[in-house]
Order: structure tokens, then sequence, then C-alpha cells
């Protein structure tokens, strides 16, 4: 007899087609069979050794959270109800170009460094790997929900050129060749950039390219934060676009938002770029959050030569009172690169998490200038991160609606206040966007949030509820499905998901965090 029956589930299957009541058997951590409309029409009723009744329920695969920065988190937290809890099944780690693979012990302590504000230093965390193969097969030992992983390309420059602001000479670059190789064979699903980030935002378009076609060979994909999502963002996306056409390397464009004032209803304009795109033959999806506000470290603000040389060079020259003035000038005046060549405003730089205890009191507080800014970097040693209020609402619901689109939290988890989208952007687009401004009928939004991301990470078996596939799945009430996280609350879990299931296992039952640890690591299966 099989292991589970989902009884009377209102089927969103993933697909976009239109819901449908049935009963669903999975046994072995596959869905088996699929019997529809079994209660009205008077069949057999499928049986098991255990029967979820599921009625009132909207039964869907999965949610594929597309950008995520739980790196360390999935190591650190076993329970992992920040995600768990919104449905999601598998996380896409190794994002906007820094996360821990490959890497020797001087590029390992760097990059603890670079991102203290993403994922904590992790003085909590045995390192004990130093490639990607070795990153994955220590997820593989039980964690939370699955996860795949993205070779970051800054990661990558660091370990092979550092952290200089200078073109990389051939060997090196044919060293980064052999490590976007080794990192696409050990199991990852493509690449990440970083380039508003040191040192990644170092590289040139024609550096890029070539690790894209390394890329490409293995049938991953390119996933960039691109040079500007500010001034000039239209046409950051339009090099990422021909970068790779060129390269011949799908492309994923990475929380695709039109921020800052100076695009203020111009997503639009974006929309058709990528429709003139596609329609030449270019392969291009993208990730977006449901929420205006940005969110990354305080110190991703700074000019690019303030950060080259690593995290001990930035302090030295913020430390400098002459250096840091000519920070202050390019961030207020000039608009740096690191702000995407906006001119800072001071009052949207909200505070959400600092490393030491200490500097708790500025957490939630906006800043009220560089003397403020510069403090913190300097005392928590580039720890700070921060929420970024610069979005507009009808931008994200424009971008959302597009067929490309998929769905990713960006969610930092680190910090006292972290954004709220680390742990309620799923039911944040079911709830508010679907249920309360329709912006996106249910079976569009799941197909979204499921067999879109599938698709762009080539998983034959993932992202729809159908016979064959893998036990991923999500019950949830379409009624009452609400993010608990609000900015004031961030740390909130959402209601209305009574059961997650991965590989058949509960992870979540009757709304509560189960000890199940059937996460493991999703690779690339080399073309």
């Amino acid at each position: 007899m099989e292991e589970l029956v989902i009884r009377d589930a209102d089927v969103v299957d993933g697909s976009g087609d239109p819901w449908y009541r049935a009963d669903v058997v999975v046994d072995r951590g596959r869905i088996v069979s699929i019997v529809k409309e079994a209660a009205d029409a008077g069949c057999q009723r499928p049986k098991a050794r255990r029967e979820l009744d599921a009625e009132g329920l909207v039964l869907s695969p999965g949610f594929i959270d597309m950008h995520a920065h739980s790196d360390l988190a999935l190591l650190r937290d076993p329970d992992h109800s920040a995600k768990a809890a919104q449905g999601v099944t598998l996380e896409v780690l190794g994002q906007d170009g820094l996360s821990y693979a490959p890497v020797d012990d001087r590029t390992l302590e760097e990059v603890r460094r670079a991102v203290t504000g993403w994922n904590g230093h992790g003085d909590d965390i045995d390192f004990d790997w130093r490639t990607v193969g070795e990153y994955l097969d220590r997820l593989d030992r039980g964690i939370a929900v699955n996860a795949a992983y993205l070779i970051p390309q800054g990661t990558v420059r660091a370990l092979a050129v550092g952290w200089e602001d200078r073109a990389a000479t051939p060997e090196e670059l044919d060293r980064m060749r052999r490590l976007v190789a080794e990192g696409m064979e050990q199991g990852a699903v493509g690449m990440s950039s970083g380039l508003t980030y040191t040192p990644g935002m170092y590289a040139e378009d024609a550096e890029l390219t070539e690790l894209c076609r390394v890329v490409a060979r293995y049938g991953g994909y390119y996933c960039p934060h691109h040079r500007s999502y500010g001034a000039g963002a239209l046409e950051a996306y339009a090099e990422m676009v021909a970068l790779a056409r060129e390269a011949g390397c799908s492309l994923h464009l990475a929380h695709a938002t039109m921020n800052f004032g100076v695009n203020e209803g111009r997503a639009p304009e974006l929309l058709t770029l990528l429709d003139e795109a596609l329609a030449a033959g270019a392969d291009i999806t993208l990730d977006t959050y449901p929420y205006t506000p940005g969110s990354t470290t305080l110190a991703a603000l700074l000019p690019s030569w303030a950060s080259e040389g690593g995290p001990e060079e930035t302090l030295r020259r913020l430390a400098d009172d002459g250096t840091a003035e000519r920070i202050r000038h390019d961030l207020e005046v000039v608009g740096a690169d690191g702000c995407h060549g906006v001119p800072v405003d001071w009052d949207t730089i909200e505070i959400s998490g600092v490393g030491d205890p200490a500097l708790t009191r500025y957490v939630g507080r906006r800043l009220d200038g560089w003397t403020t800014a510069r403090h913190l970097l300097l005392t928590d040693r580039l720890a700070p991160s921060i929420l970024q209020h610069v979005g507009h609402e009808e931008n994200v619901r424009t971008i959302m609606r597009h067929p490309a689109h998929t769905g990713g939290s960006d969610g930092i988890l680190q910090g006292a206040k972290p954004h709220p989208r680390a742990y309620g952007t799923f039911p944040r687009y079911l709830g508010t966007y679907v249920r309360e401004l329709g912006v996106l009928s249910l079976e569009e939004c799941v197909a979204h949030l499921t067999s879109r991301p599938a698709s762009r990470l080539r998983l034959p078996d993932r992202g729809l509820v159908k016979e064959g596939y893998r036990a991923d799945l999500v019950l949830f009430d379409p009624r009452t499905v609400t993010p608990g996280s609000t900015f004031e609350n961030p740390r909130q879990l959402p209601t209305g998901i009574p059961h997650v299931l991965i590989d058949g296992k509960p992870v979540i039952e009757d709304g509560e965090r189960t000890d199940v640890l059937a996460g493991r690591a999703v690779r690339n299966s080399p073309m």
C-alpha cells in the first residue's frame, strides 16, 4: 500500500492550466497517481497508509526561491522555518557573485568579511569545504529545504585575480575558466555576478563573456546582478542581454526591479527590451520580490575604488579623513557606482542589522548622514545591513505580470530587523497580488513560482503536480494565506500554509515545523 493519499485537494498543478479536484497519491518520494474528481465520480477512492484531508485547500508544487541568501543559514539553522513555512521547497544559492565556494583559505576569509551583512561572519560554521562539490556534499548531510548553487563570479575572481581593479591576465582568465568548469562539473546550475560589488564588478564584458561560454557548455545559465539598477539601469540590462547572446548562454536577470526615482514608470521599457530579445531567439528569464524596498549591505553603497583591495583596504580608506571625504563626495554629489550611479538619499537608508550588539540601537533607524554611516562602517567593520526605500509599486506589478517572470525572495536572514521578504515573499504573492489585488490569477502565479523556475533550472521532475514527479508539495488556503512578516516585525511566519512536503516527507505539518530534514543539494546534470 502506498504511503500517503492527499484527499479532495483543489490541484493547481503549476502548468498555468485551470485547477481541478483530485486525490493525489504519494509513495517513496514521488507522485504515483492522480485521481481527478474522485469523490464526484463515485469511483474507487485510492487508499494509503496515511491520509491527509485537503478539503478547501489548494495543492501545488513546492515553491522555488530563485534568489536566496541562505548559503550559511541552511547550515546554521536546521529549522529554517523562514523559508519552509512559506512553502519553499528549493532555494537557489550562490547569488550576486559572492559566496563560499570555490575558495582557498585566504579567499574564504575575505569573502566572509565582505558579506558579513548577508550571512554573518560564520564563526558558528565549520567551513570544512573549499570546492563547489564539497559544499554541495555538506548540504547533502541534511537541510530543511532543497538547494541549488550558482558559481559566484566575484569569488572566482578573488581566488584567481584578487580584489584589484585591473584586467585579468591570460593565465588568470584560464584559471577562472577552469574554476567555472569544475564548479559546473561538480553540480552548480550556473554562474552569478554582482556587478556593483567588488571584486566582480572589476571584470569587463569580454571576461564575463568567456566565463559564460563555459557555463553554456554545461547547459547552465548566467544570473547577473548587473552594473546599475538606478541611473543607466536600462543600458545595464541591455548590456547583459547582449553579453549572454554573444556567449550563447541562457540569461536569468536577478531581482529585476526598476528602482530609484529616475526609473519610476519605466518598467514597460525594460519589458520591451526583453520581448525584443526573446523574439530574436534569446533565452531569458528574471525574478523579482513583491515589495518596493531593496536590501543589501551598507558597504555595498561605497564607490568601487574605495573597496579595491578587499575589506581591510576599505576600512583603511574609511579611517583616513581625506579619503573618507572623497567617498562622501562620490556618494552624495556624484552618485557612486555602488549606489547605482544615483546620489544617495540618506533618508531612504534604514539600518536592518549590525554585527556588534553594542550598536543595536541603530537598527530600524534611518541614517541622518555620512558621519553616522562612516561611524557604523568603521565601528562594525563593514557588517551593517540595510533596507533601501527606493522602489515603485507600479513597476513591481508590471514586471511580475511578464511571462518570463519567476519569484525570488532575495531574502537576507541576517540582522535584527531584516527585510520582511525573507519571511513573506511567497505568501505575499498569493495573498496580496492574487487574492487582494488580482494582479495575477492563482494558476498563473503558481506557475511563476514553480514550473517556470524548474524549467530554468532544467529540473525534469520538479515544478508540476504530475505523476512520476517528486512529491515536493504545498497545501495552502487561498482564502487566508497571508504573510505574517511586516517591516515592523519581519520575523513572523505566514498563516494559511498548513502543510509542506519534500520528497513526500512532512516538513510543515498542521502549520508546525517538524524535525524532518528532507532537503538535499540539487545538482546540474552536465550536458
